[in-house]
C-alpha cells in the first residue's frame, strides 16, 4: 500500500491554505491513485503559492507495476492499412471495360493500367515494338506477348501502381501472356469478367469514336459528343470497324478459356448486358469484400506479430 500526500500554501502570508487533497491509497482496482478536492478556488486568488509533494516511496513502484498489468490485458493493435489491391478486368472489345475502370478508380483509387494505350502509346510514337504490334493489330491477331509483357511489368512495378494498387485493364488475353505473368508473379487478388453478347458487342464498336484532343470516348448512339464542333473532329479507331471486331471477338473466344482457366480460382463474371449501374454494384460488392478480407488478414497479422 503507498500513498500520496498535496498541500499547497500561500508564500506572500506565509498561511496554509484551505486542505486542496487528499492522499487516498494506492490499490489494484480501478480507482484513481489520487484525486484533488478544491475547496478553495485557485484561480480566485492572485497571491503566489507553493505546491508541495509528498510521497511514499513504495507509490512510484506501484505506477511502475500498473502498465506490466495492462500489458498482460492483451496487445493494443493499431489499425492498419490494408494491402492494396490487385484487380484484373477482361472482356471482348467493346464489353464496356474503359467504364468500369473509372469508376472503379474513382472510387478506390486504383491505377488504371490499359495494356490496349500502352501498345497504342507504342504504335504512335513509332517505335520498333510499334511498328510490330500495329501489324498484328491491323489483322484482328493478337501481339505476342514478349512484346507487351515487359510494358506491362514495368508500368505494374512503378511507385503509383506499388502504393495504391492496380488495375489492368484488358490483359492478359491468352495463356502465354497469363503464363508470362505468373512467372513474373503478378497475380490478381480478383479477375473480372464482363460478358457480353455479340450482337450487342459488334453495335458497340462500330458506333465508337474518339476525340483526339481531349481522348475522351463517344458513341453515336449511346454517348453522343456535345456539340458539333467536337463531332466534328472525332475520329474512328482503324480496328473499330465490324470486319475487325468480327475478327477480334473470334480470337478473343478461343483464347478466354485458356485464360480463364488460370485464374478460375479469382474469377468474377457479370453480366455486361445491363446497364451501367447495375454492373458497377455487382463489381463493388466483390471488391468491398476483398477489402475487408484483406484487412482482417492485416489486423490478424500486426495482433499476432505483437504478441511474439
Amino acid at each position: 500500500m503507498a500513498s500520496l500526500g498535496i498541500s499547497i500554501s500561500s508564500v506572500a502570508g506565509g498561511r496554509p491554505m484551505r486542505s486542496l487533497a487528499s492522499s487516498p491509497s494506492c490499490s489494484n482496482n480501478n480507482k484513481p491513485f489520487a484525486s484533488l478536492h478544491a475547496t478553495r478556488s485557485l484561480e480566485s486568488s492572485r497571491a503566489p503559492f507553493r505546491l508541495e509533494i509528498s510521497y511514499d516511496r513504495r507509490f512510484s513502484a506501484e505506477l511502475r507495476r500498473q502498465p506490466l498489468a495492462a500489458a498482460r490485458s492483451g496487445p493494443v493493435v493499431a489499425a492498419a492499412e490494408p494491402e492494396p489491391m490487385k484487380i484484373m478486368i477482361s472482356g471482348p472489345p467493346a464489353s464496356g471495360k474503359g467504364t468500369q475502370c473509372e469508376l472503379i478508380k474513382k472510387k478506390y483509387g486504383l491505377v488504371h493500367i490499359a495494356a490496349g494505350d500502352l501498345l497504342r502509346a507504342e504504335i504512335g510514337a513509332g517505335t520498333e515494338n510499334g511498328k510490330r504490334a500495329k501489324e498484328y493489330m491491323e489483322k484482328g491477331m493478337l501481339v505476342p506477348s514478349e512484346i507487351v509483357v515487359m510494358m506491362v511489368k514495368e508500368r505494374l512495378l512503378q511507385p503509383d501502381a506499388q502504393e495504391k494498387g492496380w488495375l489492368l485493364d484488358g490483359y492478359p488475353r491468352s495463356l502465354s501472356q497469363a503464363t508470362a505473368l505468373e512467372d513474373l508473379r503478378i497475380q490478381p487478388d480478383l479477375f473480372i469478367l464482363l460478358d457480353v453478347s455479340e450482337e450487342i458487342l459488334i453495335e458497340r464498336v462500330v458506333g465508337r469514336r474518339l476525340d483526339p484532343v481531349t481522348g475522351k470516348i463517344y458513341h453515336l448512339k449511346y454517348s453522343p459528343p456535345e456539340n458539333e464542333e467536337i463531332a466534328a473532329r472525332l475520329t474512328q479507331r482503324f480496328d473499330d470497324t465490324e470486319e475487325k471486331v468480327k475478327l477480334r471477338l473470334k480470337t478473343h473466344h478461343q483464347n478466354v478459356e485458356d485464360v480463364l482457366s488460370t485464374y478460375k480460382d479469382v474469377i468474377f463474371k457479370v453480366n455486361g448486358d445491363a446497364p451501367i449501374e447495375d454492373v458497377f454494384a455487382e463489381i463493388d460488392k466483390a471488391l468491398s469484400s476483398i477489402l475487408d478480407k484483406k484487412s482482417r488478414t492485416d489486423s490478424a497479422s500486426m495482433a499476432a506479430g505483437m504478441s511474439c
